[in-house]
């Protein structure tokens, strides 16, 4: 009698790897639950990026409009917003994981949309300023929330990687679009426009919010630190306003040094709290994790280079190129695209090499691109000036969203609010990259012009300098995220 053998037949090694390939992609796919939530937390954090680039656009129009006395008070347009974003992002942070981080999240949101709607119908300087600290303070409770919601909802794997990165890529798109439409509303209408679409986004991502499933949360936190969070807000407030205020008024005057010192002293004293307290603002345990610190020290290099960047191109197009506000939106077209198509790359790159690998890359590929500025002519060269910005978009997508990735990667559900304000942090302290490049342009610009008016070729000599340290700088975080962080996660 014949034997037949019932063992499944092999398949082929080609076969194998195709079903490998569909499991993978099975992974990635979204419901409809699940892409209601991305769209929500995705337009929220669009609304925060379009807030700090469109207003920036926009001040000089608003000055015009509300009669501000001075260039120094009209950017307190900009640093009404910043300052409580900043400061507060510790203390929403703790605060999203004691009422829930859903619940905070939609109060942000609402909040936002209502002060948006109040600047838009500011008559005067100091209602316009008190609208845009409303704002800011909203974006600190957005911020934190929205991270812990994305990393709750989205677990660990080829889903929160792909929702992380498209995030990312939202997030530079609205800095970008927020560039280009704030010089065309500007352009044609009112600057209170800017406002109304704001508001606009806000009550959509409002919508969403009130939609979202229930999402399960530990509510391990009871009570908040109430010393650890004025210690904190303080201390960021300071820091974070010499910062600002060190490229306008110079880095040596007190009114620099002081809150820069002042903010210093208060950050060690809340270190000092925190060891004692029974429910830390931000646990120390938390903090000190390998992960989270260096990595957020490697956001704040990315974040600031790019941000400082992004400045010194906005200057080289103006003041060296001759663009208009309008033609310099335009100009940041390409470093958008590059930013959308990193964003939908990057999940497959972390899903196969890892967050440290795509992070390390990130930073080389931004700090080639920013060093490459270093070649960008007088004369107007649009291949040159949107390959080497798009570079430097597409490495700094990767960085933010490998060092998110990387931050939140194995932490405890009952912190997932605190090392999600962590995250958002370095975007808001990388005003120290503002004001340094800033400053180290204008310095080389002053010493080429040896005290006469400088030409345009003096200022292209500042910007050079300017984008040169940032290339290095970003190009030697690159070396400290392998020295500092790729051993010790093989370990």
């Amino acid at each position: 009698m014949a034997v037949t053998d019932s063992s499944p037949p092999v398949r082929p090694v080609r076969d194998v790897q195709a079903l490998q390939r569909r499991s993978v992609a099975a992974d990635t796919l979204f419901t409809a639950r699940e892409r209601l939530v991305l769209v929500t937390l995705c337009c929220a954090t669009f609304m925060c990026g379009l807030d700090f680039s469109i207003v920036t656009v926009a001040l000089p129009d608003i000055g015009r409009g509300l009669g501000f006395s001075s260039a120094g008070t009209l950017q307190w347009v900009a640093t009404a917003s910043l300052l409580p974003s900043a400061s507060l992002l510790p203390l929403f942070a703790r605060i999203a994981d004691l009422i829930g981080r859903k619940r905070l999240f939609t109060v942000g949101v609402m909040v936002f949309t209502l002060f948006s709607l109040g600047a838009a119908v500011a008559n005067t300087p100091g209602v316009l300023i008190a609208a845009r600290i409303g704002q800011g303070t909203a974006a600190a409770m957005i911020a934190p929330a929205a991270i812990a919601l994305m990393t709750g909802y989205f677990k660990e794997g080829p889903k929160r990687a792909r929702a992380l990165g498209l995030n990312g890529a939202v997030m530079s798109l609205g800095f970008v679009l927020g560039a280009l439409g704030g010089g065309v509303i500007t352009s044609g209408f009112s600057w209170r426009w800017t406002m109304v679409a704001l508001a606009v986004i806000g009550a959509l991502a409002l919508a969403g919010a009130l939609a979202m499933p229930a999402i399960g949360e530990s509510g391990a936190a009871r009570r908040v630190d109430v010393p650890g969070a004025v210690l904190a807000t303080a201390g960021l407030f300071g820091l974070v306003f010499g910062i600002s205020s060190g490229g306008d008024q110079g880095w040596a005057g007190p009114e620099v040094l002081g809150p820069i010192a002042g903010g210093l002293v208060l950050l060690a004293a809340f270190l000092l709290v925190e060891r004692r307290h029974p429910e830390p603002l931000v646990p120390l345990t938390v903090l000190n994790q390998p992960t989270v610190k260096w990595s957020g020290l490697l956001g704040v290099i990315t974040f600031g280079m790019c941000a400082g960047t992004t400045v010194l191109l906005s200057l080289y197009m103006q003041n060296v190129l001759g663009f208009t506000p309008v033609q310099a939106g335009l100009s940041y077209l390409g470093e958008g695209a590059a930013a959308v198509s990193g964003g939908m790359l990057v999940a497959r790159l972390l899903s196969r090499f890892g967050g440290v690998r795509i992070l390390i890359v990130g930073l080389l590929v931004q700090g080639a691109g920013t060093a490459a500025m270093f070649a960008l002519p007088q004369s107007v060269n649009l291949p040159a000036l949107l390959i080497t910005s798009s570079v430097m978009g597409l490495g700094h997508v990767f960085s933010v969203v490998s060092f998110i990735t990387v931050m939140t990667t194995g932490v405890s559900e009952q912190d997932q609010g605190v090392v999600g304000g962590l995250s958002q942090l370095p975007q808001y302290v990388a005003a120290i990259g503002v004001s340094g490049l800033s400053a180290i342009a204008a310095a080389r610009t002053s010493a080429l012009s040896a005290g006469s008016a400088p030409s345009r070729a003096d200022v292209l000599g500042g910007l050079h300098v300017g984008m040169l340290t940032a290339g290095v700088l970003t190009l030697a975080g690159a070396l400290l995220t392998g020295a500092l962080l790729h051993q010790r996660t093989r370990a």
